[in-house]
């Protein structure tokens, strides 16, 4: 009898999970008998909630985001943004103003740091800079949160900045020079970065600027004629040797001659093609100083510190002295090299010398 009973109750126990199972298997997807299987149950009890959950959590955190903006960046009217380090050339008094996240390297010249709020941090020493101090050269200066600075440079400057900057009394290039042989590293970078970005030079080719080709007199009047501005000038009675009208040089050498910058040789040409010497340089750049109206007295003799001042000839000695008196024209190896030719990345050199001392 015992046996029988629990035969009924197993019966019963399999009967009962085969109605379970039927019951199972016939309720409706997305009901509360199967709430978990179905996509369309829960699109319709939760999706909505959650997308605006979701959407007011954006919304929340797109509002703190814009406002921290405004706070770091909302002074800013004026600046520019360097994504990432772009060489800029700076005349002496020139400054680049720097604010929270901005960086700065100093790849020539000299200049000085002043901070008006907040920390900057000599990133190549671990160390924070106090106001005043000179910027070492090839070394990164970087901007904590909440600071403003200001690097003034002393003479003139070449440096790379990345963030926020604004440029006072100097040129920036929105992009590197083009020339491949142009190197960054090189002593005349600087000068031909000032040159090619006041478009007083262009490259020989797209991508090459010759810096140790020789400057010609051609070449040399017409920098001078772009530093003013290219005005216009009457041809008159030109020189023998410039008569067509489409060379680069024509309107350059008119220029110059009409304003007493250039007279030529005894012959009645001027010679355009001829290499430029740096006694001719100084006497042509003194008398550019004079048309612009700048002063060109000099005390004391400037060359007689030089081994091979009696080479300059007599017609420039004057001119000589008043360029190497402002560091215009500089001696190489205690020697003046009055009667040598000068290359194209040397004339550059000149060039900003002469921009940073007299002025443009």
């Amino acid at each position: 009898m015992y046996s029988d009973l629990k035969r009924i109750l197993a019966a019963l126990l399999v009967l009962v999970m085969l109605l379970f199972m039927i019951t199972a298997s016939a309720s409706q997807a997305g009901t509360s008998g199967d709430p978990l299987i179905s996509r369309s149950y829960l699109d319709g009890r939760f999706k909505t909630s959650l997308q605006t959950d979701i959407n007011k959590t954006l919304a929340d955190a797109t509002d703190a985001a814009i406002s921290r903006l405004d706070e770091l960046f909302g002074d800013r009217a004026g600046y520019s943004f360097a994504p990432r380090f772009i060489p800029v050339s700076l005349l002496s008094g020139g400054s680049v103003a720097l604010t929270t996240g901005a960086s700065f390297i100093l790849l020539s010249g000299s200049a000085a740091l002043t901070v008006s709020g907040g920390t900057v941090i000599n990133v190549s020493t671990g160390n924070e800079v106090p106001t005043g101090s000179l910027i070492a050269l090839n070394e990164r200066y970087f901007c904590a949160e909440n600071t403003r600075a200001e690097i003034t440079v002393r003479s003139a400057a070449v440096g790379l900045v990345e963030g926020s900057y604004f440029t006072d009394g100097s040129v920036t290039m929105p992009q590197p020079l083009p020339f491949g042989d142009v190197a960054i590293g090189a002593w005349f970078y600087h000068a031909v970065l000032f040159v090619y970005s006041n478009e007083l030079f262009s490259g020989t080719t797209a991508t090459t600027f010759a810096p140790n080709t020789s400057m010609t007199r051609g070449m040399f009047v017409t920098v001078l004629h772009r530093l003013d501005g290219r005005p216009e000038a009457s041809v008159g009675d030109g020189f023998t040797d410039i008569g067509n009208p489409a060379a680069f040089y024509f309107d350059a050498v008119a220029w110059a001659n009409e304003n007493g910058i250039v007279r030529g040789y005894a012959d009645g040409t001027f010679q355009p093609n001829r290499s430029v010497t740096r006694e001719e340089m100084a006497v042509i750049m003194m008398r550019y100083a004079t048309y612009k109206g700048r002063s060109t007295s000099v005390s004391g003799n400037a060359l007689d510190t030089f081994s091979d001042s009696s080479d300059v000839s007599t017609f420039a000695v004057s001119s000589m002295q008043w360029a190497v008196s402002l560091e215009i024209i500089r001696g190489s190896g205690g020697r003046l090299l009055p009667g040598n030719t000068a290359t194209r990345a040397e004339v550059a050199q000149i060039i900003l010398n002469y921009c940073d001392k007299v002025g443009r």
